[in-house]
């Protein structure tokens, strides 16, 4: 199935049941009173986050949602009908906006989530509302008031604990096809990667985290240039980036440390908070070079990129805070398995830590209900 991460749809709920204005009519009661129920209400429209589903594809075809209109009001006090609502299944990790305001309607970020994008119209009031001791035979109702419409802009960020980032051919798609039972294609060209992958790194049967793999990036992505730009808000919701580079690239007169630097660059100009995410650096291709060629080579590239990355086999407490290096091939998958442990244990770690921070999140009672502030805390 193609990848889609954007949509556009126009969503309307359903109008409101018209009252009704009747009076009572029975053998031996002449002047009944008024007996004109209300209307109905409209239907709603919703969007749900539905784990099942992995892409935005059915919406590129059907752009308009709209629920029924409820049911007028009938007399001897009968209501009309209320409509049914709809439900508009989406993947999770995905953010609906107002094309019009561009304000956020919903961001579904958990299965199950369920949230109302166009509110259906309330039904209209009948003749029984309008009596009164000097109205005994009131001939006023109301209208249903109409649905709400609205244009949706959908789009998609895939949800994953790490996110994979680099040149083409860098690698990534044969890293995630090393720790994962993702199959992502591999080619021996740039630009085999159209669409983002997703796999499940699975360590233990309590333990595993999901990998993503996005377009490989170039100069100019954040402008517009080559595929990555449109895939770079997926790794926004991702809390570790793996910055993969190729140590042994088919052209010898590449400047690896220029293009790892550029890439880095694109992630600023994009969004300053991507930039700000924890960043490991993994060099791969390491098995197409001898032992004393790869360590020349990357002496040589973190001497010229300047950054300060912490050995994997330190035996310290683990550092959060400082980035670290790894040596890999992820072709004959040498240091693959400890990459994956290193990411293990920095996300159990990060869990723990986002856990007291929510157990220590005040309560706030409110009319006898206490309430934990923390399940309001954005992510």
């Amino acid at each position: 199935m193609k990848f889609i991460d954007e949509a556009k749809i126009e969503v309307s709920g359903g109008r409101g049941g018209n009252g009704a204005a009747s009076f009572r009519r029975e053998k031996f009661v002449p002047r009944g009173g008024p007996d004109g129920g209300d209307g109905g209400r409209g239907g709603s429209v919703f969007a749900v986050a539905d784990e099942n589903v992995n892409t935005l594809v059915e919406y590129r075809f059907v752009k308009k949602y709209q629920a029924k209109n409820g049911e007028k009001g009938h007399g001897s006090d009968r209501y009309g009908a209320g409509a049914d609502d709809i439900e508009l299944h989406m993947p999770v990790g995905t953010l609906i906006r107002d094309a019009d305001t561009d304000e956020i309607v919903a961001d579904l970020t958990y299965h199950g989530q369920r949230v109302c994008v166009a509110k259906g119209g309330k039904g209209g009031l009948g003749n029984i509302h309008f009596k009164s001791s000097v109205n005994r035979a009131p001939k006023q109702f109301t209208n249903g008031e109409e649905g709400e419409a609205r244009t949706l802009l959908l789009e998609l960020k895939v949800l994953a604990d790490v996110g994979l980032l680099g040149m083409p051919n860098a690698g990534k798609s044969t890293l995630i096809r090393a720790v994962s039972a993702a199959r992502p294609k591999v080619a021996d060209y740039p630009f085999t990667t159209l669409h983002p992958n997703l796999g499940v790194v699975r360590m233990d049967e309590n333990n595993s985290f999901v990998m993503a793999d996005i377009p490989g990036l170039i100069e100019g992505a954040a402008e517009g240039a080559g595929l990555g730009h449109r895939f770079l808000k997926h790794l926004s919701r991702t809390g570790l980036l793996l910055h993969v580079v190729d140590l042994a690239p088919f052209d010898e007169t590449t400047d690896t440390a220029a293009e790892a630097l550029a890439i880095i660059n694109e992630l600023r100009k994009y969004d300053e908070e991507l930039y700000g995410k924890p960043r490991w650096l993994v060099l791969n291709k390491l098995d197409m070079l001898d032992e004393e060629e790869a360590q020349r080579r990357t002496a040589d590239f973190l001497a010229a990129i300047g950054w300060d990355y912490l050995p994997p086999d330190d035996r310290y407490e683990f550092d959060m805070e400082t980035p670290r290096l790894f040596k890999i091939s992820a072709l004959t998958h040498d240091g693959t398995q400890e990459l994956v442990q290193q990411i293990n244990q920095y996300l159990n770690v990060k869990r723990q830590m986002q856990a007291q921070e929510q157990a220590q999140q005040p309560a706030v009672e409110t009319d006898g209900i206490q309430t934990d502030m923390s399940v309001f805390k954005a992510e």
